[in-house]
């Protein structure tokens, strides 16, 4: 499904990822780990092409399904977004409207993608809800953001995602911004739709024990550069780095941040 070759990513000429490979096929969750400033969030933005004017692919591929991203215009990844590929935010909170209901944004966002009504819009928000199992989904489309715990927020966040039941879903720190309650909610819920979807993911995250718990391979970043790459319990029961060894040693718990 996704190709990743050789690509490198620089900021104002400074690379800071280097030489990035890897492979995704359909229904596998990728993890890419590493510490603030590795280059995790980077690729999510360089897949879609949102890297901004001072970030640019030097060179290499991002293959979607045959296509590569990085020759698309501004309004060929509008056609794909949404439908192909979704983005699950650190802080879904933080990302929706405070002044609008649940409903308008669920709304506004598929009718952007989709030729429908506002109530066959409604009525799709609501099932999205229901997958992932939020209580009186009807109830919370007439909610504001500010009425929702961070769990909730979250969940509504990931419910927008899979909507337009995109192929792709790129998840930047997704249970960052959450306590350790929710944080543990949120994981189970994406290892649930992971095997009922049957979700392709990226799931970035700094956390090691969300990372293990989810993924299907494993990528280690550090400064920019692939040190552990494979497997996910391989990697785990052999890791070449010295870095990688350093955070198996300092693993947390599920739900100790």
């Amino acid at each position: 499904m996704l190709d990743v070759k050789d690509i490198t990513i620089s900021y104002q000429k400074r690379p800071v990822v280097q030489s990035l490979n890897f492979h995704l096929d359909q229904g596998q969750v990728l993890g890419l780990v590493g510490e603030s400033g590795s280059g995790k969030s980077t690729i999510i933005k360089a897949i879609l092409g949102i890297l901004g004017r001072s970030g640019q692919v030097d060179k290499g591929q991002i293959l979607y399904q045959g296509t590569n991203l990085t020759t698309l215009s501004e309004r060929d990844y509008r056609k794909i977004y949404g439908k192909e590929i979704a983005m699950v935010f650190q802080d879904a909170k933080a990302s929706l409207n405070p002044i609008r209901t649940i409903g308008s944004q669920f709304i506004e966002y598929l009718k952007s993608h989709e030729k429908i009504s506002d109530q066959e819009a409604r009525s799709q928000g609501i099932q999205a809800l229901k997958m992932v199992e939020l209580k009186d989904p009807e109830e919370i489309m007439d909610q504001y953001p500010s009425s929702l715990s961070g769990g909730m927020a979250q969940r509504v966040g990931i419910a927008l995602a899979l909507a337009l039941k995109p192929k792709l879903i790129l998840a930047d720190e997704p249970t960052s911004a959450l306590d350790v309650t929710n944080q543990a909610q949120i994981v189970f819920e994406l290892e649930r739709l992971k095997k009922k979807e049957k979700l392709t993911m990226i799931l970035v995250t700094h956390n090691l024990a969300v990372a293990s718990y989810l993924s299907d391979q494993l990528l280690v970043l550090e400064k920019g550069k692939v040190v552990d790459y494979g497997p996910c319990q391989e990697v785990l029961k052999n890791p070449k780095s010295s870095y990688t060894k350093g955070l198996i040693q300092n693993i947390p718990s599920l739900g100790e941040g």
